[in-house]
């Protein structure tokens, strides 16, 4: 027996219309009506009535998630799943039991087998949409944590095979440097997957069974205004976000006053602040008038909840991916004989992001970015060249200052100048800077090879460098042409 459905409730999560389902029951009746509605809200399904028209199915097209009956004739559903777990192509598939059957000695032996889920018979569709979309949603999200895991891997053995040039450059020294700040810049990220995610796995574990029952006790129109209450949640998200906590004392106190009619007026406000529920609507109204009100606003702040570090976990993925992509792009060498098109601002926002842990807490980047055409020359040697004079101009201000980057268009190809706020080079000393091994820092701290690759890597791009400084202002100014010359191999100091 299946309830119909009336409205889901579940704005905050969005159906993946990709997403394909097979269930699996020997009752046509049940089948059908749950292919039918399935459907309806855009999943594609593909029914079977027997285990082993299941375990064919699966093995010809690869389901996203299983509905699972267990009492099937010849072969029930516990010997399906363990099947299926033992396939390697169908190992990772979700499976959610659906059954008739409810001791509890069942649902341990489903869950044995590699069940991920039980639902009891009879249910209704909100129920079952429910737990499809939380599985395929942590599915997806344990997709691309594993895609980051395997990009990692690979940057790592990229990293690897040109180790040995970058022992015998100076490459190797500031890539060094770089990974310990990339190392501390990626705990950012993973500590707010660690966080969202253990949130997500907390109200899965406390919240999900209450659903179905509480879904259930809500009719017309508070159905819809539960329904509402969550859209003007997840709406008001960034809002919510922004506030201070004085800004947040404020609506509380704000609201208190409204609620003074009603027991536990102080819990509820409290409840409907976290929420981003700013004062009492319609909606708000009507669910405060039902007996289980606290029970209705706890969910409703789970649900958001689970939305909401869901996001966090994709934005934390993202910003994880643009730091693993930076250094891979710094790490690269290619031994190109001829000369490729280059994006300059591309090429200094590499470096940038590389540094940004050691700048993000006492410099001022300054970006005086002109329209420059695209010029053409050797990639791998212009970000080392970035990479040096960034680095140089950080250790010269301490890590406290302004860092100054400028691009133009002038009539001889393109200028870059970076600009530092520290403590300057001597006069003396200037026309030996880019001498090999000269160095004026201590000894551990450079090799003094630096300056002069930057050097040769612009002589081989056919460009010049200059250099101006006094205590408390450097700039080096580098010009390009938009063709380098083309080479005859690697220029490799």
């Amino acid at each position: 027996m299946i309830d119909l459905p009336s409205q889901l409730p579940l704005s905050s999560m969005p159906v993946d219309t990709t997403a394909n389902l097979l269930i699996v029951d020997d009752t046509l009746a049940n089948l059908r009506l749950l292919v039918n509605l399935l459907q309806e809200h855009g999943y594609k399904v593909r029914p079977a009535t027997s285990g082993a028209q299941a375990l064919t199915a699966a093995q010809a097209w690869t389901p996203d998630l299983v509905l699972l009956d267990i009492n099937m004739p010849e072969m029930n559903g516990y010997e399906v799943c363990r099947q299926l777990k033992a396939n390697p192509r169908t190992c990772d598939v979700p499976v959610i039991f659906l059954s008739a059957a409810s001791e509890v000695m069942d649902k341990v032996q489903a869950f044995a087998v590699g069940g991920i889920d039980y639902i009891t018979k009879p249910f209704q569709l909100e129920e079952v949409l429910v737990r499809i979309q939380t599985h395929l949603k942590i599915r997806e999200l344990q997709s691309q944590l594993s895609s980051q895991n395997k990009t990692l891997s690979q940057t790592l053995k990229e990293l690897q095979k040109t180790q040995q040039y970058l022992i015998e450059s100076e490459k190797m020294a500031v890539l060094g440097q770089l990974v310990a700040s990339v190392a501390h810049e990626m705990n950012t990220p993973m500590g707010a997957i660690r966080s969202s995610a253990g949130t997500i796995n907390q109200f899965l574990q406390q919240s999900l069974r209450d659903l179905p029952p509480l879904l259930q006790s809500l009719k017309d129109d508070p159905q819809m205004a539960f329904t509402q209450v969550i859209a003007t949640s997840l709406k008001n998200t960034f809002h919510l976000q922004q506030l201070s906590t004085r800004e947040k004392r404020q609506i509380r106190r704000s609201l208190l006053e409204q609620l003074l009619p009603y027991d536990q007026c102080e819990t509820i406000a409290d409840l409907l602040v976290d929420i981003g529920i700013f004062d009492l609507d319609t909606a708000v109204i009507i669910l405060l008038a039902l007996p289980n009100h606290l029970d209705i606003l706890h969910m409703i702040y789970g649900l958001t909840g689970l939305q909401r570090s869901t996001q966090t976990v994709l934005d934390a993925v993202e910003q994880a991916s643009s730091v693993v992509q930076a250094l891979r792009q710094y790490a690269y060498h290619s031994d190109l004989s001829e000369p490729v098109e280059v994006r300059m601002v591309e090429a200094i926002e590499t470096c940038l992001t590389l540094y940004h842990n050691q700048m993000k807490h006492g410099v001022e980047v300054v970006r005086n970015y002109a329209a420059i055409p695209i010029i053409h020359g050797y990639p791998d040697e212009l970000t080392q060249v970035w990479s040096n004079l960034i680095g140089n101009a950080l250790q010269a201000m301490h890590y406290q200052g302004t860092l100054t980057i400028s691009l133009r268009e002038i009539e001889t190809g393109i200028e870059v100048t970076i600009h530092d706020t520290g403590d300057g080079i001597a006069p003396e000393l200037l026309p030996r800077i880019f001498e090999p091994f000269f160095t004026t820092k201590s000894n551990g701290d450079g090799t003094g090879l630096g300056l002069s690759i930057v050097k040769k890597f612009i002589d081989k791009h056919g460009g010049q460098i200059h250099v101006s400084s006094q205590p408390g202002s450097t700039t080096f100014t580098v010009v390009l042409p938009i063709y380098a010359p083309i080479q005859n191999g690697s220029a490799v100091p």
